[in-house]
C-alpha cells in the first residue's frame, strides 16, 4: 500500500524524471516459461513501437530510502519530438514536464517553482549519454541504444541476449524472442559500479505491434552519504497511438521561482 500520499514537490517530480520519469508501474507479472533454444543467434529481432503520436495515462510511484510517492500522470509524446506530462494526485495538478531534444522543464504547481536542465547534466550524473532519444526509448520499451556490429549476441535460459559496451558502461538487453521485445535492461558504469535497471512486462497489443504496460526503472548510485536506491514503477491503463495531432500545452507563470 502507498504511503505518505501529500502532494509531489518539485525535488520528488525532478528525482523521478533524472531516473527516466517515464516508466511503467510493476506489478508481479509471472514470466511465461520459455523452451530454451541452443546455439548463438545469427539474427537479433527486436520489436519497436512506431507512431506519430501517443496518448496515455498511468499511475506512477515514485520510492527512495525515505518516502514513497503516488502519482497520476497524462503522457502525451510526439514521436522523435516531444515528451509532455501532467501529474496530479487526488485530481489536484502537482507538477508538470516538458522534455524535448533541447532540455528537460519540470514545473512544481505545489511549490511555486521549476527547473530547467540540459542532457550534458544527465550525463555528467550518469556517466552516459542520455539525450532525447534514450529517454523516449526508455519509456517505449524500445532498445536504449542501436545495435552495432561490434555487439555481442548470445543465448541463454530461452532469452537472446545483446550486451553492448559506450566507454565504461556496460549494457544488457533481455529480450524475449517469443514476442521479440526487451524484458530488462542492465547498464553498470564500471568506474563507480552505478547500475540502472529498466524491466518491462504485461505486454499487450498497440496497433500491430506489443506494448509494455507495466514496468519499473530502478537507479543505484554511490554518494559521499553511502548508496542511494531510487524507483519509478509506472501501469498505464490506457494508450493510444495515431497520426492525429496532439497538444502539448505548457507555460511557467511569472511568479515561479526558477531553482
Amino acid at each position: 500500500m502507498v504511503t505518505n500520499r501529500n502532494y509531489p514537490s518539485a525535488s520528488i517530480i525532478k528525482s523521478m524524471l533524472l531516473v527516466f520519469a517515464s516508466m511503467l508501474l510493476i506489478q508481479s507479472c509471472q514470466r511465461k516459461i520459455i523452451p530454451v533454444l541452443p546455439n548463438t543467434p545469427t539474427t537479433l529481432a527486436i520489436e519497436e513501437i512506431d507512431f506519430g503520436y501517443l496518448n496515455g495515462k498511468a499511475r506512477m510511484v515514485f520510492k527512495d530510502d525515505n518516502k514513497e510517492r503516488e502519482v497520476k500522470a497524462n503522457i502525451r509524446i510526439r514521436k522523435d519530438s516531444i515528451i509532455w506530462m501532467n501529474f496530479s494526485v487526488i485530481g489536484v495538478q502537482g507538477g508538470k514536464a516538458l522534455i524535448n531534444k533541447d532540455s528537460i522543464t519540470i514545473v512544481s504547481t505545489v511549490d511555486k517553482e521549476y527547473y530547467v536542465f540540459d542532457y550534458v547534466e544527465l550525463s555528467n550524473r550518469f556517466n552516459f549519454k542520455i539525450d532525447y532519444a534514450v529517454l523516449e526509448a526508455a519509456m517505449l520499451g524500445n532498445p536504449i541504444r542501436p545495435k552495432q556490429l561490434s555487439d555481442e549476441v548470445s543465448r541463454e535460459g530461452g532469452y537472446e541476449q545483446l550486451f553492448q559496451t559506450e566507454g565504461s558502461i556496460t549494457i544488457k538487453n533481455l529480450i524475449n524472442p517469443a514476442i521479440k521485445k526487451i524484458e530488462r535492461v542492465e547498464l553498470l558504469e564500471s568506474t563507480t559500479s552505478n547500475r540502472l535497471n529498466l524491466d518491462y512486462s504485461n505486454f499487450q497489443p498497440l496497433g500491430d505491434k506489443n506494448f509494455p504496460y507495466n514496468g519499473i526503472v530502478s537507479v543505484f548510485y554511490k554518494t559521499a552519504a553511502g548508496i542511494i536506491s531510487n524507483t519509478i514503477s509506472f501501469e498505464y491503463n490506457k494508450v493510444e497511438i495515431g497520426d492525429k495531432e496532439l497538444k502539448f500545452p505548457f507555460n511557467i507563470p511569472k511568479r515561479y521561482d526558477r531553482r
